[in-house]
């Protein structure tokens, strides 16, 4: 059987992080589980694209919006099953077992991780799959694995530049199981604002979102926060 993942990464001037999500996602390919990877690049001005195709993977460019990025390259794809990682965002070693074990059960996500140390990045953390677990809602952070024709009967990415991930989970109306697996995210932003302070903006943000908010205004706030 062929390798049924096709692996798509958003980029935006990514290039420090972006090795490293690369990297992790080589014992997928070595499991037969990965077919390609697609980068899908929003505009960058470093060596995001280069560092991609260095790698072995597809790159598609277009306009920076993380939804629509995203829609771009889960378009291009051919495998029966998409996976979508942010470029800041590593793969624990073992995943690829993880998801061999429990891919035909439906929607998988992983269990996040900072990498950050202290009691601040782990209560964030447990909140994210505490919330996962309870609500059915993963952000793409934790990466998502799914169906292509699940993908496909969703809807798919809606192009907007902030809540494309939890438009997706709502429209899918499965439950997303998450994976012991950790996916090791970047942790700038909640280090510069302080974590409980971003914290509690980002549940603020998703709540403007679920009584309607629009999402190009949500994502002006998400960037001035």
């Amino acid at each position: 059987m062929s390798a049924p993942i096709s692996v798509v990464i958003p980029t935006l001037n990514s290039a420090d992080s972006l090795p490293a999500t690369l990297l992790s996602l080589m014992e997928g390919l070595e499991a037969g589980l990965i077919c390609e990877v697609v980068v899908t690049d929003g505009g960058s001005t470093d060596a995001s694209g280069s560092i991609a195709l260095d790698w072995g993977a597809e790159v598609i460019t277009g306009d920076a919006s993380r939804g629509g990025q995203l829609r771009r390259g889960v378009a291009v794809t051919r495998g029966a099953w998409v996976m979508v990682l942010h470029a800041d965002t590593s793969l624990q070693e073992g995943w690829a077992d993880q998801v061999k074990a429990h891919m035909q059960q439906g929607p998988l996500c992983f269990s996040l991780a900072f990498r950050a140390r202290g009691l601040a990045a782990r209560w964030v953390a447990a909140w994210a799959n505490l919330r996962s677990d309870v609500f059915g809602l993963p952000f793409g952070d934790q990466g998502l694995l799914l169906r292509r024709t699940e993908y496909d009967r969703a809807g798919g990415y809606p192009d907007q530049p902030l809540m494309e991930d939890v438009a997706l989970v709502r429209a899918i109306k499965r439950k997303i199981r998450r994976l012991p697996a950790c996916a090791f995210t970047g942790a700038d932003k909640y280090q510069q604002q302080g974590w409980f302070r971003r914290g509690a903006k980002n549940i603020g943000l998703l709540l403007r979102y679920f009584w309607g908010a629009d999402a190009k205004d949500l994502a002006r706030r998400y960037h001035r926060i």
